[in-house]
Order: C-alpha cells, then structure tokens, then sequence
C-alpha cells in the first residue's frame, strides 16, 4: 500500500523530490507535460491520417508511445532524470526522422521530420541553453541527411507508387507545422507558467522568512539591550563592558513568599506577570534597561545606554511611579502589595554570559549596594545610597539620611526618596 502511494504520489509530482532545486523542478514538470503532449499528438496524426485515406502502419505511433511510457514508469521507479532525459530527448529526435524514411521523402511525408525540433527545443528547456547545442546539431545532420537522401534518390521515389495524393501531402505539411508550433508554444508558456509559480514560491518563502526574523530580532530585543543583540549578531566575541557612571535598582515585593502561600501557580504568574509587565512599560517609558527578574524581585539600569538625559533622575522617577502605581491601581495590584525599593550609583561590568540560554546581566559593588539598600529598606519606600542621593538632592526631596548597618559593608549612609520638587517638576 506505501509503495503503491509512493508511485503515485511520483507520478502525480511529477517525479518531483522535496530536495530538487526550483530549476530541477522545472525540468521534470516541462519533460512530463511534454511527454503526455507528444503521445496524444501521436495518436491523434494516425487518427486523421486514416480518415483522409492512407493506411500507415500503426507499429511505429503505438511503439513510440509504448517507449515514451515505459520510460516514464522506468523513471518513476528509479528517480534516474538524467537517463530519463536523455532517452525522452532522443525519441523526440529519432522517431520522426525513422517515420519520414518509412513514407518515403519530405514532400510525401508531409515534413514529418519536423517534429524531430522538439528534441533541440526540449533540451534548451529540459537541460539548458549551453547543453542543447549538441541536440540541435544531431538534429541539423538528420535534416541534412534526409535531404541527401532526397535528392540523390528522387529519380526512384518519382518512381515508386505514391502513397498520398498531393492534397494530403499538402494538409499533412501544414498539420505537422501547426503541430510543431503548438507544442513549442505550449511548453514554452508552461514553462513560463511555472517560473512564475516558482517566483510566486521563492516571493511567500522570502516574505515568511522576513517574518521569522522579524519575530527573532523582537525575540532577542526583549532578551538583550538594542546595540548589544547587534553587537551578539555581528560578531563571535564575548561582550564585556565597564562602565563608570551606572544607577541600579531593585524592587523586590514584600513577603510575597507568604502571600503566594495560598495561591495556586497561576494565580502566582498571573499576579506577577501583571505587575511586571506594567514595570517594563515604565522602564520603556522611561528610556531604562530592564536588566532580568529574580523571583519576586525586578532589576533595572540607568546609564547603559543614550535613550535619557539624566539617567539616575529617570531611574528615580520610575521607582517613585512603581510605588504610585502598586499604591493606587488595585486592578493591577489585587493582592494590595508593596515594594521595598533601593537604588545604587557607582561603576559597573555588563556583558552577556553564557552561549545558551545567555542574559545581559551587571556585576561589581554597585549592584551589591543596590541590593542590599533594597533588603534593608521599608516598604513603599525608595531608598537610594550616597552617591545616588549626590546626584538626586537638586530636583528631589529627601527625608533625613540615615545610617544602616548592611552585611559585609558595614556601616552606610542612605537617603529615602520623597518626590521631585515642585520647581524640578514644573521646570521639567
């Protein structure tokens, strides 16, 4: 039963395999159709030949036909299109020349050698341009010979009792060159047909791949920053950069631990992944780096790229937006939580780690600090270190500075976060 399907799938595809070439493609489908035009022609000049009078042999149609099928159904078994080929072609060219020998010459046989132009024709469609040279010239020689043969012999065949009366002779030369002209015609506006199906195929591949890759670079925008998903694209090298002047942020919601408790695990994601994505329109928003979650906790950079001006006030405008935003929308923030917020200044290295499954991520004291001024803060609360707060004090507001004790610094200075000043907002 697979075999049978096979077969016929072959036949339908015309031996069509998924790994042929456009070109190849082509070629298959030109030589079937030509095939199947050839053998129906066949037929039909024996049919009209004996309406008009003259009985000819019907050996040599039905043999041709028979050597043209059991070519094909050879080829369809063994998928061998070179020998196919080149067997189709020389039918093409032989048989006519064989039939006009049989009648007698050019004038009594009507010009049926002129099929024989198929075989040259064919090869510029079925080979190529270069390769059909050769099978015109075979072509060429065989008219020559012909030829030869005619007017060396024309005393006998004069002779020789006329098989067709000169008003079919006539009709069978105009036939045979609207024959001719037909299939050369047809092939060559199926073959047309097919380029441009082909074209048609190469367009929606070309259009499906451009969605692909869109799809992919807006993969790798939302893994990796802008410049460095290009710099990841254009080169093997590994990406590290130091930077002197980057702000941190951690936002890390209060004992989400507990409250997650009594939720199933979708509950959870939904939860988190309202809040988060409401947190990367506003680092969008805000022209800032969304550098990765950690469970519960969101992490953001001001100063890796060009997208603002003042990089440490938008960082400290967003986390100022976040606290508003878990504060007043219940719609997003059902479970009424809050956030613990801190924000760190100094140098850092940023660079892609890993080959799979990599992520942008930020190493060095600065997020330490950042991290650590965000476990020691109060919730609802931005908490920013001294070096943040150096660049924040002319356009915001601050509550009296602190000292806290954070592990493996010791002692440190740090600043809460009230709002931009009046004056800082209207200016702005």
């Amino acid at each position: 039963m697979n075999s049978d399907g096979t077969f016929l799938d072959r036949l339908r595809n015309a031996g069509i395999t998924p790994t042929d070439s456009e070109a190849l493609r082509l070629q298959k489908s030109l030589l079937f159709f030509a095939t199947g035009l050839i053998c129906l022609a066949s037929i039909v000049w024996l049919l009209i030949y004996w309406q008009l009078g003259p009985r000819f042999s019907s050996n040599l149609p039905f043999a041709l036909q028979l050597m043209l099928v059991c070519n094909l159904l050879v080829y369809l078994k063994t998928l061998n299109f070179n020998v196919f080929r080149l067997i189709q072609l020389s039918l093409f060219l032989f048989t006519p020349f064989v039939a006009q020998w049989s009648i007698g010459s050019f004038i009594t046989a009507s010009g049926i050698s002129l099929w024989a132009l198929l075989a040259p024709i064919g090869a510029v469609l079925f080979i190529g341009p270069r390769e059909s040279g050769a099978w015109f010239f075979a072509y060429a020689f065989l008219t020559l010979l012909s030829g030869g043969f005619d007017y060396y012999l024309a005393d006998t065949l004069a002779a020789a009792p006329h098989q067709v009366t000169p008003q079919t002779a006539a009709f069978f030369f105009a036939l045979n060159f609207a024959s001719v002209s037909t299939i050369v015609y047809l092939l060559l506006r199926y073959s047309d047909s097919e380029k441009h199906k082909a074209q048609e195929r190469l367009r929606e591949a070309l259009r499906l791949l451009q969605i692909e890759q869109d799809r992919s670079e807006r993969l790798l925008l939302n893994i990796l920053p802008g410049p460095i998903a290009k710099r990841l694209k254009d080169s093997n090298q590994t990406i590290a950069d130091g930077f002197a002047e980057v702000s941190v942020m951690f936002a890390d919601i209060v004992n989400f631990t507990r409250v997650a408790e009594g939720l199933t695990p979708q509950q959870v994601f939904a939860m988190l992944n309202k809040i988060f994505s409401c947190f990367d329109e506003l680092a969008e928003k805000y022209g800032l780096e969304k550098i990765k979650t950690i469970g519960d906790a969101y992490m953001v950079a001001a100063g890796l790229n060009d997208a603002c001006r003042d990089p440490t006030a938008s960082l400290a405008d967003m986390a100022l937006e976040m606290c508003r935003l878990l504060h007043d929308d219940f719609s997003i923030n059902e479970m009424r939580l809050e956030l613990r917020i801190g924000i760190g200044t100094g140098p850092v290295v940023a660079g892609v780690v890993g080959k799979k499954k990599f992520i942008y991520d930020l190493w060095g004291d600065t997020v330490n600090i950042a991290s650590r001024v965000t476990t020691e803060g109060v919730p609802g609360v931005v908490q920013v270190d001294q070096r943040t707060y150096q660049r924040l004090r002319n356009g915001f507001d601050f509550q009296e500075p602190l000292t806290i004790y954070l592990k493996g610094k010791g002692n440190m200075v740090v600043h809460r976060l009230i709002g931009r000043r009046a004056e800082a907002t209207g200016s702005g």
